[in-house]
């Protein structure tokens, strides 16, 4: 299991695993207030697993705010999601967020 939880000053915090049965619905609930420009920063130090489709999930809500003008910077990345980003070449899209 995995939720998504918006917090004060445009910030959420994201937690639990981030694995290709629970990032479906986390990616309409963050699309929506990213979108909305709700969040600016996701903190994923509650995260205790990922895969790529966690990976996928992050990459995706860079998207979204790119779309409609705003930034947005994950906190507290955990490592294998770091390593997954690296083995992926796209580290730099999650750490230059």
């Amino acid at each position: 299991m995995a939720t998504f939880e918006v917090q004060a000053d445009e910030r959420a915090m994201l937690s639990g695993e981030l694995r290709f049965d629970t990032v479906g619905s986390l990616l309409e609930a963050g699309s929506r207030v990213i979108g909305e420009g709700r969040v600016a920063v996701i903190d994923l130090a509650s995260v205790s697993a990922g895969d790529s489709a966690g990976l996928a999930l992050l990459i995706e809500w860079l998207s979204v705010a790119r779309n409609v003008d705003r930034s947005l910077r994950y906190e507290n990345i955990p490592l294998q999601l770091q390593q997954l980003a690296r083995l992926s070449e796209v580290e730099e899209l999650l750490l230059g967020a």
